[in-house]
């Protein structure tokens, strides 16, 4: 019995070369897709945190609106918020601004997080 090795090798070289060639397109395909998923996903962390600090802006300043905000001294002072929603937030500051009956508040975060300040202002009667 003659066994061919060269025609065996032949063969081995021509699998190893397809299974290169696979694993080259599939690199090029997946790579690109999962590098846009991670983008994706720091888009949307920075968007949730967005409306969320939205969300408590407009709840405090809606509370300092209806009369919470006549006892405020006059001037910029760090307010403290009792939202429990503020845990998701990036590390940053509520800050509560007073100029005669006018009150801004405003969240601004610590270093780059990505997220903008946000700020609502509201005139007392």
């Amino acid at each position: 019995m003659v066994m061919r090795t060269a025609h065996l090798a032949k063969q081995r070289g021509t699998l190893m070369f397809e299974m290169a060639m696979a694993m080259t397109i599939l690199v090029v395909a997946v790579l690109p897709l999962g590098l846009s998923l991670l983008s994706d996903a720091k888009l949307f962390r920075v968007a949730y945190q967005r409306a969320v600090a939205m969300e408590i802006v407009d709840g405090e300043i809606e509370i300092l609106a209806a009369g919470g905000g006549r006892d405020v001294p006059e001037g910029a002072q760090p307010w403290v918020v009792h939202a429990e929603s503020a845990i998701n937030l990036p590390p940053g500051r509520f800050l509560l601004t007073r100029q005669g009956n006018h009150l801004r508040l405003e969240w601004s975060a610590g270093g780059k997080a990505g997220v903008g300040p946000v700020a609502r202002e509201v005139t007392v009667k």
